[in-house]
């Protein structure tokens, strides 16, 4: 495979990190499996699949291909090009947020409005909203790091922007997506170099703030309610998660068997989205769940390494984006890990690169081709060569 940027250089182990990409076409490939082992039953009960077993498969496979060929496009810019789009991409995220929620134009599923359809798919902006913010919180932090002591200077604009956004992202509701662009924001900021007192004050603030938006949400409230004891009410607030602790119960450590789960069989609501893994669990066991979350612990910390490398390159946007692709990784597959495992509240977040959803598929081989192009740039400066 050769790629073109200024000379000719063969594609080789030498020149990008294999184990990057092996580890996230191992993902893609036990979510490909998964989602058509845990949709099977929902695929064959639905009117509007058709009532094809196969529907949800054909849909995954065809979005990881689409996804690892605009991953391959976006590893083709460099990192300064995209320093310098970070406003315009930022934007054009608010631009998606702010039409979703226009009446007509943003599609209503479940009594969220966060897709847009396009025909042939639908599209859900926080998920490329969550990379928009990574690369823009990046370079705000860089541009502003001579400021970035000041609390009216440099926290405080921060603090505006995302303000604005979590109240687009409430508005739909999707407070899932707020929460990981929030960790994605303020582990940059922290990792930038922000005032240490600001950032105290900050984490201080966070959770009077968390418990204020669920407090003020009947819906958030009753998921909460439901959270701390599913089994007092298992038919109705605590349905979905009772249904995933039985999952992972009946799997015990080396799982009943692939495909013979029984509550992918409509028992557990969102079994190839939202619970994924709870169907791993049970048809894989413990150690299923266990490759799994041993397969995001390398590519976190790989995430960070390479953000290592770029500081030592004196590359220090690249590195905050690296750190911020890792911190979105870990924080939404620690809260989907934990809202299947019962440790958590129930909430709409996806695992990454494993269950169903074209738009949550793509932004993450999209920035992981970012993180990818990071680490090839590393390798270049230490040959001596131009990034």
């Amino acid at each position: 495979m050769m790629i073109t940027l200024g000379s000719r250089e063969r594609f080789n182990s030498a020149t990008y990190d294999q184990g990057l990409v092996w580890v996230t076409l191992i993902l893609l490939g036990i979510g490909l499996v998964m989602v058509y082992s845990a949709s099977i039953a929902l695929a064959e009960a639905d009117k509007a699949t058709g009532h094809q077993s196969t529907y949800f498969l054909i849909r995954q496979a065809i979005f990881i291909v689409i996804s690892l060929i605009a991953g391959l496009m976006a590893f083709q810019v460099p990192t300064a090009m995209w320093q310098k789009m970070a406003p315009y991409l930022f934007l054009t995220g608010i631009a998606l947020l702010v039409l979703v929620l226009i009446p007509g134009v943003g599609r209503n599923v479940n009594g969220s409005q966060r897709w847009l359809s396009l025909f042939i798919i639908n599209l859900q902006p926080s998920e490329f909203m969550k990379l928009f913010a990574a690369i823009y919180v990046a370079d705000y932090t860089i541009r502003k790091s001579a400021v970035m002591d000041s609390f009216t200077k440099g926290f405080l604009p921060m603090v505006f922007v995302m303000l604005l956004v979590g109240w687009l992202l409430l508005r739909e509701p999707d407070f899932g997506a707020f929460a990981v662009i929030a960790a994605i924001s303020i582990s940059i900021l922290w990792l930038g170099g922000i005032n240490g007192r600001i950032f105290a004050g900050l984490l201080t603030l966070l959770p009077i703030a968390i418990v204020g938006l669920i407090w003020s949400s009947p819906y958030r409230l009753q998921r909460v309610i439901g959270f701390m004891d599913p089994w007092a009410d298992p038919f109705g607030k605590g349905y979905q998660l009772s249904h995933a602790l039985i999952a992972f119960g009946r799997g015990e450590w080396f799982g009943v068997g692939l495909g013979a789960s029984v509550e992918k069989l409509l028992y557990l609501p969102e079994a190839h989205t939202d619970f994924l893994l709870a169907v791993i669990a049970e048809e894989l066991g413990f150690v299923g769940v266990m490759v799994v979350i041993a397969l995001f612990a390398w590519l976190i910390l790989r995430a960070f390494g390479i953000a290592k490398e770029a500081i030592g390159n004196e590359r220090y946007f690249s590195a905050l984006l690296a750190q911020g692709i890792g911190v979105w990784m870990g924080v939404q597959g620690i809260i989907n890990m934990g809202v299947n495992m019962g440790l958590l509240p129930t909430k709409g977040l996806t695992l990454p690169l494993l269950s169903f959803g074209g738009s949550g598929i793509l932004a993450n081989c999209i920035a992981l081709a970012v993180l990818l192009r990071i680490d090839w740039e590393n390798r270049r400066l230490q040959k001596g060569l131009p990034a």
